[in-house]
């Protein structure tokens, strides 16, 4: 049992250790769930959202994510809490703009899936806050979920392949 506590502590340990926070503003919009974002030293940030998927730019409501996405953050300073780049060379991280964060904003829109094979990555605060507000659009069919059977964006990806 201690050395499951103890594993667990270096683990934390060691991502928090990589942890970086990029101060910026946002200078676009790529989709609905990744941006990018111009620090004071005029450096670009390109941002996958983390814990979240959003649709396709061609899927059914890819347009009206990035739209989301834009109203939230667009021309505005955000604080984004990242821990790694993908296999694209984006910063996956937490982006919060006036202290709210965006990610879990898509989600409760109905503008994202909370992105459930990358939760082990998030805080277990965030993975309750993402599935609870994932439900509740659901429930409410916010978004996306008015669609009655809504394609989750990695099947879409792997059906256009």
């Amino acid at each position: 049992m201690m050395r499951k506590i103890l594993a667990t502590l270096l683990l934390f340990l060691a991502s928090w250790c990589q942890a970086e926070i990029i101060h910026g503003v946002v200078i676009a919009v790529v989709d609905g769930d990744t941006i990018t974002v111009l620090d004071a030293a005029h450096v670009q940030h390109r941002i996958r959202l983390a814990g979240i998927d959003a649709p396709e730019k061609r899927q059914a409501y890819g347009q009206r994510s990035k739209q989301s996405l834009s109203e939230l953050v667009f021309n505005h300073a955000v604080e984004v809490h990242t821990y790694k780049r993908d296999r694209y060379g984006r910063e996956i991280g937490k982006v919060l703009h006036n202290g709210q964060d965006v990610n879990l904003e898509q989600i409760r829109r109905g503008m994202a899936w909370f992105y459930r094979q990358y939760e082990r990555e998030l805080t277990k605060e965030d993975r309750m806050l993402y599935d609870a507000s994932e439900a509740s659009a659901r429930l409410d069919r916010v978004g996306l979920w008015r669609d009655e059977l809504p394609a989750p964006p990695w099947e879409f990806r792997h059906l256009k392949q």
